[in-house]
């Protein structure tokens, strides 16, 4: 890890911010081959949680590094709904939509405390460091911040008890939040702008004959509210929103001042929710903002998750979109830190992957908040009308395709990597699979007689090759190609699928992306694919 100039990394990977995007990246980078360390400025690991769901996903890509389980032990994974329009409620069934291509077919009700807490365990359990009360305050020379793909080391500048203050790594990644330091040195414009309305937070204790255990929505025409049965001082964790203009040095996206009482009673009184507040044991405002970077770095820093993006919290993107971030730049540093080689074309699609991307979803973000909280006329007249359509609305919620789409629709079906210089179509065309660049579905298939899906043979980090039954031998295992992936042994494996006829090839990135197919399995077309993304050597 020699940076050229006699100066040697600490580690290759330093990580600035430990939410679910810092430690999502750390994970998988470490899970990858690299050397990691994580620090984040507060001095407490456990924080009240913001987000508090989780789509199919974000938990496919967390399936591979082992953590999938543990999140689920933690989630209400059949969530019901009750939505309160007016004097009439609607029930919904949020669980086990008709999806036959994911292992995960609902919504998922989890804390991302909990979140927090079993990726720091998975971080732990592998001997990576996080180190609490560490801020990250810039790099030494600043006076070339923007160092290039072959520039060599970052030495950062970090203060904390106990600490040298000063680390040197190959890689940076800022995930340190809406009001990012990282983001401040890689010269990003932050593009986009403030909400006219803010979040209202709050763990209660309520009176009144609501079910419990469920998710329950208010329409009202000054916006929607939502009652979480996942409080973490109390029953219920209360999500509202109510008229905001924050000024010049708001924190947004940051937990702010408490809610007196008496405004978080009259937030649940005039939703039309029919509960009363007994006690408000945690509360804090929060201001909210649209916006997005205008990169997401450039070698050797980059930046991930609300670093990178901010959103409203409507659909529950936030935590997800920073997660998908995360498993998409960490298995690129991770095989950049070990492959003996720089890498720059693989590094350069972080960013031109994910950056197109986060502006779809920050559009999704920002329609569906418009229709929630929009103080416009328009929107407000929408929800006063609302509770007319009661009576028709039970049927419509019946219907399993609807919610199906609704569930699909939040799990981001639209993002893909098809223009990526990583997403290569052989020759022969094996067109029987998803294109480069798209996800890979959850089908079944025969593997050694025994049949399995998919996301089982992918479930373990590393490149996965799926080799249709009549492909003939890769022939990996000796001479030059044996020499040209003999460094990723453990990170490349190679899976025959008796049920699907053919012979050809397809490659598995580690996110779970189609990287490479071919209606042949020609090793050499196939190892120049590796030898792009860093899995074989030149």
């Amino acid at each position: 890890m020699d940076g050229g100039q006699g100066t040697t990394a600490d580690t290759d990977l330093l990580v600035v911010g430990a939410g679910p995007a810092g430690l999502t990246t750390a994970l998988q980078a470490h899970s990858h081959g690299a050397t990691v360390r994580v620090v984040d400025r507060r001095e407490h690991r456990v924080r009240p949680s913001r987000a508090l769901m989780l789509h199919a996903r974000a938990l496919e890509g967390l399936r591979p590094l082992g953590v999938t389980d543990m999140l689920l032990d933690r989630a209400d994974t059949t969530p019901e709904a009750r939505i309160h329009l007016g004097r009439r409620v609607v029930a919904a069934r949020l669980g086990h939509a008709d999806l036959p291509d994911t292992a995960f077919p609902h919504l998922t009700l989890v804390r991302q405390a909990d979140v927090e807490e079993v990726l720091w365990e998975a971080l732990q359990a592998r001997g990576v460091r996080v180190d609490w009360g560490v801020e990250f305050r810039g790099l030494h020379n600043e006076d070339r911040p923007a160092q290039g793909p072959h520039s060599g080391l970052v030495h950062a500048r970090l203060h904390g008890p106990n600490w040298p203050g000063h680390h040197v790594s190959r890689f940076l990644a800022g995930c340190d939040g809406q009001s990012s330091t990282v983001r401040g040195i890689t010269g990003a414009r932050w593009r986009g702008g403030p909400y006219r309305v803010e979040a209202v937070l709050a763990d209660l204790e309520l009176d009144g004959p609501l079910d419990p255990g469920l998710l329950h929505v208010a329409v009202g025409s000054g916006g929607l509210a939502f009652l979480f049965a996942l409080g973490e001082g109390a029953t219920w964790r209360l999500l509202a929103t109510r008229p905001a203009a924050p000024g010049p040095g708001a924190s947004f996206g940051q937990l702010g001042p408490p809610v007196p009482p008496d405004e978080v009673a009259r937030l649940v009184r005039e939703s039309g929710l029919d509960a009363a507040v007994r006690e408000v044991r945690w509360s804090a405002q929060v201001a909210l903002q649209h916006r997005i970077a205008s990169t997401f770095g450039t070698s050797p820093v980059f930046l991930a998750g609300d670093a990178a993006h901010a959103h409203s919290p409507a659909g529950g993107q936030g935590m997800n979109n920073g997660i998908l971030d995360a498993l998409n730049l960490g298995w690129k540093l991770g095989f950049a830190s070990t492959a003996g080689r720089p890498l720059p074309e693989l590094l350069e699609t972080y960013g031109l992957e994910r950056l197109p991307a986060a502006r779809r979803v920050l559009a999704l973000t920002h329609l569906i908040f418009f229709g929630e909280a929009s103080p416009h006329p328009v929107a407000r007249l929408a929800r006063g009308v609302l509770p007319a359509f009661a009576p028709v609305l039970p049927p419509l919620l019946r219907q399993q395709w609807l919610t199906a789409r609704g569930i699909r629709l939040l799990a981001q079906p639209f993002v893909n990597y098809r223009n990526s210089a990583i997403s290569r179509e052989g020759t022969p065309r094996a067109g029987k699979w998803p294109r480069p660049g798209q996800r890979l579905p959850d089908a079944a298939a025969s593997v050694d007689g025994q049949l399995v899906r998919l996301h089982e043979l992918t479930a373990v980090p590393g490149i996965h090759l799926l080799l249709e039954r009549d492909a003939g031998p890769l022939a990996l295992g000796a001479g030059p190609a044996a020499a040209a992936v003999e460094n990723r042994p453990q990170l490349l494996h190679v899976h025959r699928l008796v049920s699907h006829p053919g012979r050809g090839v397809v490659a598995v990135r580690p996110d779970g992306y189609v990287g490479f197919r071919c209606g042949e399995a020609d090793p050499a077309q196939l190892l120049d694919w590796l030898r792009l993304v860093g899995a074989a050597r030149d």
